[in-house]
């Protein structure tokens, strides 16, 4: 079985949309083997988006993140490709470019608060789920 991190992100949660977005990613036939409801502090926001620090928008995005509680989850799937089957289900960061069907197409407004986050490749799905969850790691 192959592992990744997915995020229902604050504006996800706020909207009440945690459940759908699970229910899509187990209709697609991968299965949560952890959740946790959580505020995320500065330090965490700060480490889990890292590689983005020198972007105009870290602290907007830092900001976004903290401001009320996130679900973060560990997905399992029998495939090496469960991060990209995620990322497919979740559809293009740009909501102008997320295809209808999928989670940021059918449900997100803006492209600054687009719902979900999944890791982009194997290593970052590790790492993350490293971060977020050490007991799995």
């Amino acid at each position: 079985m192959n592992r990744t991190f997915v995020m229902c992100k604050p504006d996800a949660v706020e909207r009440g949309l945690s459940g759908r977005i699970i229910a899509r990613i187990e209709e697609k036939g991968l299965r949560l083997v952890a959740a946790e409801l959580r505020q995320v502090d500065r330090d965490l926001a700060e480490r889990h988006y890292a590689e983005l620090s020198d972007k105009p928008f870290f602290g907007e995005l830092i900001e976004f993140i903290t401001r009320s509680p996130v679900l973060a989850m560990v997905v399992e799937g029998p495939a090496d490709n469960t991060w990209r089957l995620v990322r497919t289900l979740m559809g293009a960061t740009s909501v102008d470019d997320a295809a209808p069907g999928s989670i940021r197409g059918d449900l997100a407004t803006t492209t600054g608060e687009n719902l979900v986050h999944g890791s982009d490749g194997p290593e970052s799905a590790a790492a993350e789920i490293a971060l977020w969850f050490p007991g799995l790691a």
